[in-house]
């Protein structure tokens, strides 16, 4: 059973290791306001519980070669168990998407893609996407600026 955040020590742990994971146990105890040894339990509770569920590298966009990110909204041409287990196993192998979710609305799937420019986009959406019988429409958006990106 996932335990919930416990106070505001563990949300202050929380942010400082979101913004930098490899912050030294005493550099987070001395920022949010403990000693080194009740920080490195608390952090160790977070862990054992499930609140903190990994730690990863966030690596720049363009390392990939990625300089445009889209938001792709998708709609199913039927919401039965075979299109949905189709679609979602075809986009967990598709390294352009960076996120999938299914959603309530007028749309079934929100996408965020990451490519090279337009030209790799309409090749993602043309030769992946489009492909599947169980797509009935796409809708996009391009990012023009991100203003804030921040992980649960």
């Amino acid at each position: 059973m996932q335990q919930k955040i416990a106070d505001e020590v563990d949300r202050r742990i929380l942010r400082e290791l979101q913004a930098n994971a490899r912050i030294t146990n005493n550099e987070l105890a001395e920022r949010v306001g403990l000693s080194p040894s009740p920080c490195l339990r608390r952090v160790r509770r977070l862990e054992e519980t499930g609140v903190i569920r990994g730690y990863t590298a966030r690596v720049d966009p363009a390392a990939h070669g990625w300089s445009m990110a889209a938001i792709a909204t998708i709609r199913l041409s039927r919401q039965n168990e075979d299109e949905i287990v189709m679609f979602e196993a075809a986009v967990r192998g598709w390294d352009e998407v960076l996120e999938c979710h299914l959603v309530t609305g007028s749309r079934d799937y929100v996408l965020k893609v990451m490519t090279g420019g337009l030209e790799q986009y309409e090749r993602f959406i043309k030769e992946k996407i489009a492909r599947l019988k169980c797509v009935a429409s796409i809708e996009t958006s391009f990012v023009m600026n991100t203003i804030k990106d921040r992980r649960v």
